[in-house]
This record gives C-alpha cells, sequence and structure tokens, in this order.
C-alpha cells in the first residue's frame, strides 16, 4: 500500500509559477513510476507529466504543457515535484499524484494509487 499527499496548490495569477510535491509513504518509492493529473470542473481527469522509475530517466509531458511543466523526482524524500511556469487560465483544476510500477500504466492514468489532489487556480 502506497499513500500519496499532494501539497503546494493554490491561487495564482496568469504568468505566475507554482511548485507542487507529492510525498509517497512507502520504503520502495524508487520502485515506482510516478505521474501528475488534473481535472478541471466538468472535465474528466487527464495526464499531465509523468517519470520513470529508478533514476527517472524518462519523462514525458501533454503537449499543452511541454516547456513549462517540469517534473522530477527525489528518491531520498520519497518525492515528486511538478514544477509549473508561465501558467495559465486553462491550467486551472485539482492536481493529483499518481503512482504504479508500471511507466505504461501511469501513462494511460491507470495508477494503482492516488494522492487526495490539490487545487491550483490561475487567475485571467
Amino acid at each position: 500500500q502506497v499513500q500519496l499527499v499532494e501539497s503546494g496548490g493554490g491561487l495564482v495569477q496568469n504568468g505566475g509559477s507554482l511548485r507542487l510535491s507529492c510525498k509517497a509513504s512507502t520504503t520502495n518509492f524508487r520502485d515506482y513510476s510516478m505521474g501528475w493529473f488534473r481535472q478541471a470542473p466538468g472535465k474528466e481527469r487527464e495526464f499531465v507529466a509523468s517519470i520513470s522509475s529508478r533514476t527517472g530517466g524518462s519523462t514525458y509531458y501533454r503537449d499543452s504543457v511541454k516547456g513549462r511543466f517540469t517534473i522530477s523526482r527525489d528518491n531520498a524524500k520519497n518525492t515528486v515535484d511538478l514544477q509549473m511556469n508561465s501558467l495559465k487560465p486553462e491550467d486551472t483544476a485539482v492536481y493529483y499524484c499518481g503512482a504504479d510500477r508500471y511507466l505504461t500504466q501511469v501513462q494511460a492514468g491507470r495508477v494503482a494509487y492516488w494522492g487526495q489532489g490539490t487545487q491550483v487556480t490561475v487567475s485571467a
């Protein structure tokens, strides 16, 4: 069982930055691929970014956030972060952290473990 707790959400102006963090409660964190997802009001949850297990050498982003968002992991701290720059109103959503042993499952949004989410609101 893996528990995930997100933090770092909030209200930011158009063009601003936020850094989300997700802390995992497991001794095997390095064995999990991790992802960030988001769900806007009235919409389905969507994939945002993923990072592979162990060294995190493979990252992948949805097109709309490429060049603006960066996912990273710190296996010593059991955390995965999402640095979000140049935020836009359309980035407004609840952001969720997800974990799975298989990167393909993360990229498909079919993770074994989910966090509770953190709200990000970007004002116009």
